[in-house]
């Protein structure tokens, strides 16, 4: 009896990830292309399925392939179509679910954000197994978040919901890439990290290596370095960024009460430097009803994980 497995693609703005996984979580055959080289939508499609047939090959025999989920920026869930996602080179309304079933007729395919793709894996696979409500936040470049209520992901009435890292935490702050000033994300962010930690260095007169570093070749994995030597540039940086985090999440949890929060991410990897500072401002600032509730939990989601989200909205959707 062959086995059952979904499909999970994971389109970055530089390149698109894939993998066959199945109901329990086994990663099973994988392949990936560059998304940024192909300015043409159909020219992307025909690569991207050329490598799915090549990894699926020598299992042909052995897997069942249920179904397609597709995690991109910009991903609109109801609609199935990437509608002008900045990081990638088609600035248009794309129907991709539409031209996917073009290449496997047969096959439901599902699309959404990569950050919802991320709750919904963290939801079947990771950490958040059995939990009804609870939030997701991906800290990579920029800030994205997914939101579970009552066992659903909340969409809104376009698709477009839970867009954390577009809240606006200081009017007239700093620029985003949106348009607009203020986000969160350009505050919390690998993004921001950097521009707080220059920040700091105008702030403070403390010695710091990071000064010897120009700005286009600063990390945020250079300021976590630098913090966990003691560098207090560095751990300053990490307790600002915490601190606009942890208010921006309190404010969540007196919208949607969750159970548990996940951080998610290369940021989320700096462990007790970002989560103890967020921990306590979140408490802080707390409705009392809401105090000592919320568990802060680094996602349990590691390697692959955009693959798995991905994977997992098919299992969701099927009800399997």
């Amino acid at each position: 009896m062959k086995k059952q497995v979904a499909l999970g693609i994971d389109i970055g703005g530089t390149n698109t990830t894939f993998g066959f996984i199945d109901r329990e979580g086994n990663y099973l055959a994988d392949g990936n292309i560059q998304t940024q080289k192909h300015e043409d939508i159909n020219d992307y499609l025909r690569e991207l399925y050329m490598e799915i047939e090549k990894a699926l090959e020598p299992h042909r025999e052995e897997f069942d392939v249920i179904g397609i989920g597709i995690g991109a920026p910009n991903g609109n869930y109801y609609k199935g179509s990437i509608e002008f996602a900045p990081n990638l080179r088609w600035h248009d309304v794309i129907p991709l679910c539409d031209m996917m079933k073009e290449y496997y007729p047969n096959l439901p395919v599902f699309l959404t954000n990569d950050a919802n793709a991320a709750a919904i894996g963290e939801m079947v696979y990771g950490g958040a197994k059995g939990m009804k409500d609870f939030i997701m936040v991906t800290l990579g470049t920029g800030l994205g978040s997914g939101f579970v209520a009552n066992g659903q992901l909340i969409y809104g009435s376009d698709g477009f919901a839970g867009e954390l890292g577009h809240i606006i935490v200081s009017p007239n702050g700093r620029q985003c890439g949106c348009g607009r000033n203020g986000c969160l994300e350009t505050y919390v962010s690998a993004t921001g990290v950097k521009r707080t930690a220059y920040k700091m260095m105008a702030k403070y007169n403390y010695p710091s290596d990071l000064r010897l570093v120009p700005f286009n070749e600063m990390t945020a994995k250079m300021v976590c370095d630098a913090a966990l030597k003691g560098d207090m540039i560095a751990i300053n940086t990490f307790k600002y960024t915490g601190k606009m985090l942890g208010e921006a999440l309190a404010n969540m949890v007196a919208i949607t009460s969750p159970e548990a929060i996940f951080l998610f991410g290369g940021l989320a990897k700096a462990g007790d430097l970002l989560f103890e500072p967020t921990k306590d401002h979140m408490e802080m600032n707390l409705l009392k009803i809401f105090a000592n509730k919320v568990k802060l939990l680094p996602s349990q989601l590691d390697k692959n994980a955009a693959i798995y989200g991905a994977s997992a909205l098919v299992w969701n959707e099927l009800k399997l």
